[in-house]
């Protein structure tokens, strides 16, 4: 059994799906390696099993950064050989969005729904950072 971790961008949407009396999440990411001749990408299947796959799944989106930690596989078809890695560990690394949003770049601006920045109802995330505010002596 191999162990792998793995940096980059999601293909496109993940798909979830159920298998037996559980479910399974896939979703395929990019990896860039850079060399003297250039660059080249790797791209490598992943699958997330269970609760944690349904969770994530409005969160792997095209465009996303990833990183993802598991056990990694080969399989062969017609010639060809296909990474895979069964995910243990998921890192969302920012870059997309949940499904069904717009991208406006808004991210870390009020919004209507009465979130701030900071994630937390009717918060701004600098009122969080102590060496933010002004000091009076």
């Amino acid at each position: 059994m191999f162990n792998a971790v793995i940096a980059g961008n999601i293909g496109r949407d993940a798909e979830t799906r159920q298998v037996g009396s559980t479910t399974v999440t896939n979703f395929n990411v990019a990896v860039e390696q850079r060399a003297k001749g250039g660059k080249t990408t790797t791209w490598v299947r992943c699958a997330l099993w269970g609760k944690r796959g349904d969770t994530l799944a409005q969160y792997l989106t095209k465009g996303s950064k990833v990183c993802v930690s598991g056990t990694l596989t080969t399989r062969e078809h017609e010639g060809k050989t296909y990474i895979e890695i069964e995910a243990s560990d998921v890192t969302l690394l920012g870059g997309g969005q949940p499904a069904g949003q717009s991208s406006g770049g808004d991210y870390g601006q009020q919004s209507g729904n009465g979130y701030g920045a900071g994630g937390r109802p009717n918060d701004d995330i600098e009122d969080d950072i102590p060496f933010n505010k002004e000091w009076r002596v």
